[in-house]
């Protein structure tokens, strides 16, 4: 199985769980934007560490977590602000994170994030 074709898998899952605290959080009254970062953080953590040993075949490492959610937390942040601008069904913030953390979170890992570095 190739390296995106797991980030897909892991990917799968971790919708899942994006949306469940996503729903979560809006059913308790936090807006878009604060549920989209909550759910971003729940889910990406898990994805991060799976990742990282099942896609990338690396440890993980403090500095490289951070590294990640900063530049992933901040669309996710920054997509539920506009999303709760412009009154965007929640359903559309949702699937719109999924496609673009797809792209640009697996792009964003394999060259940033999870980069081997030659000693």
């Amino acid at each position: 199985m190739g390296r995106f074709a797991r980030y897909g898998l892991v990917g799968i899952g971790n919708t899942a769980l994006h949306g469940l605290v996503f729903w979560g959080a809006l059913a308790l009254g936090l807006n878009q934007g604060q549920s989209n970062l909550l759910a971003f953080a729940v889910a990406a953590t898990v994805s991060y560490h799976i990742n990282a040993r099942f896609t990338f075949a690396v440890r993980p490492a403090g500095s490289h977590y951070l590294v990640f959610m900063a530049g992933m937390g901040g669309i996710s942040l920054v997509l539920g602000a506009i999303a709760d601008w412009a009154q965007l069904s929640p359903w559309l913030t949702v699937l719109t994170f999924s496609a673009i953390s797809l792209i640009v979170g697996y792009s964003y890992s394999h060259a940033v994030v999870f980069k081997r570095r030659e000693a």
